[in-house]
């Protein structure tokens, strides 16, 4: 049986590999029942329902398709190392790195520097949008997070508020 979409078929696999992962990763919690939920349960069921996701795909793909099959492109570092850069330099700036001298930034910081890098994963990249895009998330996050839940995170660098 012949691929029709390489695309499809490493995504379903993908899909197959990380949903087992999980699954595999939650036997060693208690899973109990349906009716009376341990810790495991969730990630269990996520893990066959991502399984099979992945099987459907998988079996998709091998239906009859274009001549060629739909290929797989070149791989894409540019937005790779943006958007994983930014979750990374997001979690350092939240809460500084005292292992290497760094202090908190606090929320607002970090959503700026976390939509800054991130935007440049695309190819048009425009600073002010950018800027644009972090205020108004900054804003909402302040609202949602510390005025309506009240949690309690650094919001502003530590050396502004002391």
């Amino acid at each position: 049986m012949a691929v029709a979409s390489q695309k499809d078929f490493f995504s379903g696999l993908m899909f197959m590999i990380v949903g087992g992962g999980f699954a595999w990763g939650a036997v060693d919690y208690e899973i109990g029942q349906a009716a009376r939920m341990g810790p495991g349960y969730f990630p269990f069921m996520l893990g066959l329902l991502l399984v099979a996701l992945g099987a459907l795909v998988v079996l998709g793909s091998l239906r009859s398709g274009p001549p060629g099959g739909d290929k797989i492109g070149a791989f894409a570092w540019r937005p790779l190392v943006c958007i994983l850069g930014a979750n990374l330099v997001f979690g350092a700036l939240l809460v500084g790195l005292p292992s290497i001298g760094l202090p908190a930034f606090g929320l607002i910081v970090a959503l700026f520097a976390l939509v800054i890098i991130s935007s440049m994963a695309r190819e048009g990249f425009s600073f002010k949008e950018s800027m644009i895009l972090a205020a108004i998330l900054a804003a909402g996050s302040y609202v949602g997070f510390v005025y309506l839940l009240n949690l309690q995170f650094p919001v502003w660098p530590a050396f502004l508020t002391n």
